[in-house]
Formats: C-alpha cells, structure tokens, sequence
C-alpha cells in the first residue's frame, strides 16, 4: 500500500485511523450477530458497512471539527468514527429509547446534530440533495466550513444527484461528494448491460458534465482515500466549489438482512455477499484485499503499528461492543405516544 503522496501522517493519527476501522468493523458484526443471537430486536432493514471501512476512515480523517457530514442509510460507520457513543449508536438500531433518536429513527435514520452529523437518509439520492443545502448554508454563514456528502453507487442515476452537482458547481458550493462504489445497487452489478444499471465507467467521469474535479481511487486503501478526499476538500474550502471523488471497493455483507435461500455452504455464511450474489471468484477477489488486515499489514511494515498495539486495539474494540449490545439490550422500548414529539407537518 504506498503512502498519500506529498504527505506523512504523524504515527498517533494513523493509529487513530486503524483503530476506527476496526471499531466500524466490529460494530457492524454484532449488527449481524444480533439477528441471530437476538431474533427480533432489529425490526426494519439494516444495511451494513463492512468493506467500507478504508474509504469511511480515509475520507473523514481530512475533516475539520467544524465540517458535516451527511452519507446515506448505509451509515452507522459514520457516526462512531465521528464520536456518536456505540452504545447509543447500537441502541438506536435496536429501536430502544437510549439511542441517538429515542428509538424512531432506526438503522437507516441516524442524526447526530451534535457531532456534526445532521443526519441520514433512507431514500436513495434524497441525502445528495440535503447535502447541498447544507453546503449552501455553509457558504452563506460559516465561511470555511465543508460539507462531506456520500452515496452509493446506485443514488448517481437519480435526478437528485445531477440537479444538486449542476446547482454546486454553478454556485462553487463548499461541498465534497464522495460515491461509493461498493459495485451493487441492491443486487444489480453496476457494470451490468441492464435497464438497473449504472452508465458510465468511471463513474467519476460524470464531474466532467459539470466541469468539476473528478477522480477515482481504491476504496481499500485508506492512504488513497485519505489523498483524493483532502485535495477535493482544500478546494471546497478554498471557494473552488465541489469534486467527485469515486472511491471502489466491495460491498463484504448482503444487501441488508438478507436470509438466503437455500441455505449457503458453512463456509459462506448468509449475510455475506456471495450468498446474495454468488460470485464466489468475485468474493474472494476482494476478499482478499480486505482493507483492514491490508492497512494492518502496512502500518506493521511500516514500524508504525505492532502486533501487541494492533491486538490491543481489536480487543478494546470487542469489549467496547460487547458493552453497546449489553446497553442496548436492557434499554427499554419508547413509549409509542411519544412519536408524535418527533413528527413535523
């Protein structure tokens, strides 16, 4: 994995990075777990985040304190890299009445005002759309501030996504637009000649519509990431306006809570992807370039990270979630009537 070029990050801000993604990791393996082990406590879909990890970290390690950031409902790796508690993060998953939004807002609604986090979105483009008025909002009241806005490879066909870089790019909005191209919109390849699918490889080249910024880089490695998504940031703080930045890299669980039918071989359990999408040559690909045991690797070659510091980071990260799951299950459930507090007409 070579370095972000032009530039070498202090060791305790490259620990920091490692230690995020293995949090949003072990994170999202007891969302998992929890339909098994806890049959019934999530209600509602959960999308995961795992293989995401490099490009979550990546991108917002280049943030400023002041900067929001708004992904869509794939999103819970977000908030914990951005300090939201775990236990809350995990209780408001579980719809218990400690979680960031009392229990209403669920796996795809997380909002977290107060670290800089306004919210998700549960309707695919819609949160491309909120980001920009943020952005414009920034512009206008708070010079400096940047607006980080991802999506999914799926949301860049959506009207919302080329109304809100036209009017970005006009107006040299302080926004970054990172898509993630996890390579499935649900279930559909985004290289697929079908009436689903996504035109355009790369999907960077659509910044050119706009005669903005745009760049592809490998999602699994958070260096890249982290390089691609500071030069797009700089000049959005800069008042150059937006960039694309495509980061790629492979979505590691189904859809959502997907239960296979039949059942997979023992060694493809079900919430992964191949048991979904049954590639297992594609799987294994990526599989392979795993962005965490590959961040892992480098910071160990590169004397920066040893094998007794990277243990002791995972175990924290296991006793941190056992602890959020413990939280979120005794939590109690909201008070139905109570829903009507949070709903505006």
């Amino acid at each position: 994995m070579p370095k972000a070029k032009k530039e070498k990050l202090e060791k305790s801000r490259l620990i920091w990075m490692y230690t995020q993604m293995v949090r949003i990791r072990e994170f999202e393996e007891r969302v998992k777990r929890a339909f098994i082990e806890h049959p019934g406590v999530i209600r509602g879909h959960s999308h995961l985040g795992d293989g995401a990890e490099a490009s979550i970290v990546g991108a917002l390690s280049t943030r400023e304190r002041n900067d929001l950031v708004m992904p869509s409902y794939r999103c819970h790796g977000y908030a914990i890299v951005l300090g939201s508690p775990a236990r809350n993060v995990m209780a408001e998953i579980f719809g218990r009445k400690d979680g960031l939004c009392k229990g209403f807002g669920g796996s795809m609604h997380l909002a977290d005002p107060a670290h800089h986090f306004p919210s998700a979105n549960g309707i695919i483009g819609a949160g491309i759309a909120q980001a920009t008025g943020a952005a414009l909002t920034a512009q206008v009241k708070h010079p400096g501030q940047v607006v980080y806005c991802f999506f999914g490879d799926g949301a860049s066909k959506q009207g919302a996504f080329f109304e809100s870089l036209n009017m970005a790019a006009v107006w040299k909005l302080p926004i970054v637009y990172v898509l993630e191209n996890n390579q499935y919109q649900a279930y559909t390849h985004y290289s697929l000649e079908d009436a689903n699918a996504i035109a355009g490889d790369p999907l960077s080249q659509k910044a050119q519509a706009f005669s903005i910024p745009g760049v592809t880089v490998d999602g699994t490695d958070a260096l890249k990431v982290r390089a691609a998504v500071q030069k797009a940031a700089d000049r959005a703080r800069a008042g150059k306006g937006p960039s694309l930045v495509e980061s790629k890299f492979y979505r590691l669980s189904a859809h959502g809570n997907v239960i296979t039918v039949p059942p997979l071989p023992t060694q493809f359990p079900e919430h992964e992807a191949i048991g979904v999408y049954g590639n297992r040559a594609e799987f294994e690909k990526w599989k392979a370039k795993d962005p965490i045991p590959r961040f892992r690797a480098h910071l160990m070659k590169d004397g920066v990270l040893s094998e007794t510091k990277a243990r002791g980071i995972e175990n924290a990260a296991r006793t941190e979630l056992d602890d959020a799951v413990k939280f979120a299950l005794a939590s109690p459930l909201p008070a139905p009537e109570e829903a009507v507090n949070y709903v505006y007409a």
